[in-house]
């Protein structure tokens, strides 16, 4: 039997979590009371198999004062030779607060207060077990298939997972720098399929302005060099503990060039994945939308 323990910030996706599980036919039982997780595993590792397959415990800070005594539970349980993963649900502070101002929830923890203040205090409070979680996806940038297909890779396909999101994100220079980036790549000096008539209205996801492109032998050292550095770059972020990576690839309107060079960047990572990744693409539709 697998037994998966479900935790993170409130908001960061641990219910949907909770239900992606169910659904893939884990007995999954939330907020349970810290005093009854030991009694639980107990029972349901009793069952061997018989009934329950695999089990899933959501545990958050709506336990209060009692979530003090998890860490002693949890040693207790490896003492005993039960086994279990923690998955660790995380996004950072900026979503977090959107996400409750979107919801109008009040945080458990922020009473009164602030949302952020509660936040911060919440991060305290689970610190240890984002510290021994197994697993850590960041839901900042995940939609809610996206966040199924990488429980669906450790949870059910029994898949590897490196505790690093990546997001591959083309975008427009004239619509801004995305704040949430944390490395830019210019590829302006690419030549702009926006001057060839017939390519000017078509998008880096057609064939015709992706050939023109990378038919360029700059944009083919280009792509080889950022893959290279990528796989550098990638597993050193990972090992200082960052879990959510944000590369940028920007042109002048984010319509041809780093719509491009952003599927290329994101085919070469994804063939060799043990993390998550995603594509997006920011600005791709926002010429079309001006000339409406």
């Amino acid at each position: 039997m697998r037994l998966v323990i479900v935790t993170g910030m409130s908001g960061a996706g641990k219910s949907t979590a909770m239900k992606m599980l169910e659904d893939a036919q884990y007995f999954c039982v939330d907020n349970l009371p810290i005093q009854l997780v030991g009694k639980f595993v107990s029972l349901v590792s009793a069952n061997k198999g018989e009934d329950v397959q695999n089990a899933a415990i959501g545990l958050d800070v709506r336990s209060g004062r009692y979530l003090e005594g998890l860490e002693e539970v949890l040693d207790q349980l490896k003492a005993e030779g039960y086994k279990f993963e923690i998955l660790f649900l995380d996004a950072d502070d900026r979503t977090l607060v959107k996400r409750y101002k979107e919801t109008r929830r009040t945080h458990p923890l922020a009473m009164t207060g602030r949302v952020d203040e509660g936040i911060q205090k919440e991060r305290e409070c689970l610190s240890f077990l984002k510290e021994h979680a197994d697993y850590i996806i960041d839901t900042t940038h995940l939609l809610t298939r996206e966040l199924k297909k990488e429980l669906d890779k450790i949870f059910v396909e029994n898949g590897k997972f490196d505790n690093m999101m990546i997001s591959v994100l083309s975008f427009g220079f004239k619509y801004g720098i995305p704040e949430d980036a944390d490395l830019v790549f210019d590829v302006r000096f690419l030549p702009n399929p926006y001057y060839v008539d017939e390519l000017r209205p078509q998008t880096g996801m057609d064939d015709g302005v992706y050939n023109y492109v990378m038919q360029n032998q700059v944009a083919q050292d280009f792509a080889d060099k950022l893959e290279d550095m990528m796989k550098f770059l990638i597993p050193n972020y990972a090992k200082e503990g960052k879990t959510n990576l944000v590369i940028a690839v920007g042109c002048t309107g984010g319509k041809h060039r780093s719509v491009t060079l952003a599927r290329v960047l994101y085919d070469r990572l994804h063939a060799e994945r043990g993390y998550g990744i995603r594509l997006e693409h920011r600005d791709i539709g926002k010429d079309a939308l001006r000339k409406k």
